[in-house]
């Protein structure tokens, strides 16, 4: 896992970077004293986790958490403040964590453990290409994530596979994904920049086999992929224990399907 640290007291942003070097889960941290800094070095860089100091000059952590889940959906967010009237604004923004200064190593480390377990990480089904779906929405290839160039490429994927190989129109894909945006010319050529990203990046992993595209619309193909939803809905053992009540949770769409698998686990409990 990456992480971003933003604090703009440049000692405690080096303290837990440090402390994030030393966690196991953390594969490299980064850090910054400025939002603006971190948002100029995401716009060419993809993390997992982001954490954010909250009261900071000019743009707070809060509006930096927005500006970076806006571009990165799937990035977890945890804040580190010494201010707990903060709370509420935090998790309007989905905030995996919220911890109170001075920060220990075993505080952190609980809330990262946290965030991953959120993001799902470990609980992915085998197989060449996976799709995991519970919790964020994720994409591997032998067992390496995929990064997208472009947030809205992920979520067009995303949006796909949710669909379970439905052949989509464009229109469809732009309604569901900018809901208060008009499919015009100018919407038309946005969609496409975002699918040819979108297939520029299979193309690099060399599974564009897993989608199909024509004239009439666009489609996964559910054969090609290990997917956690679809094994539950199977009735697979083990994906049906995987899921801990999020499905796809940075998509606002994902809400109608992330409901019938909630209905669907809870008849399972009960049973």
């Amino acid at each position: 896992m990456r992480a971003v640290c933003v604090d703009d007291e440049i000692n405690i942003m080096e303290g837990i970077v440090r402390m994030c070097e030393s966690l196991p889960q953390i594969s490299e941290a980064k850090g910054f004293t400025r939002a603006v800094d971190v948002l100029e070095w995401l716009s060419h860089e993809t993390v997992e986790l982001a954490l954010l100091d909250i009261d900071m000059p000019g743009m707070n952590g809060i509006r930096l958490a927005e500006r970076i889940k806006a571009g990165c959906p799937d990035t977890a967010v945890i804040f580190l403040t010494g201010y707990p009237q903060y709370a509420v604004d935090a998790f309007e923004v989905r905030a995996s964590g919220y911890l109170l200064k001075p920060i220990t190593r075993e505080m952190l480390e609980k809330d990262v453990v946290y965030a991953l377990a959120v993001r799902g990480v470990g609980m992915v089904p085998e197989g060449h290409v996976v799709v995991r779906t519970f919790g964020n929405f994720d994409v591997y290839v032998d067992g390496n994530p995929v990064r997208f160039h472009r947030a809205r490429s992920k979520e067009i994927f995303a949006y796909l596979v949710d669909k379970q190989g439905i052949r989509l129109t464009r229109k469809e894909i732009f309604t569901a994904l900018w809901e208060n945006k008009e499919y015009d010319k100018k919407g038309q050529k946005e969609l496409d920049v975002y699918i040819r990203s979108m297939r520029d990046t299979f193309r690099e992993y060399g599974i564009e086999d897993i989608f199909e595209m024509s004239r009439s619309g666009l489609r996964i193909i559910p054969e090609r992929f290990a997917c956690d939803a679809y094994n539950f809905f199977l009735g697979d053992v083990s994906a049906i224990n995987s899921y801990r009540g999020k499905y796809m949770s940075a998509y606002s769409w994902a809400s109608i399907t992330e409901s019938l698998i909630y209905w669907k686990a809870l008849e399972k409990t009960t049973e």
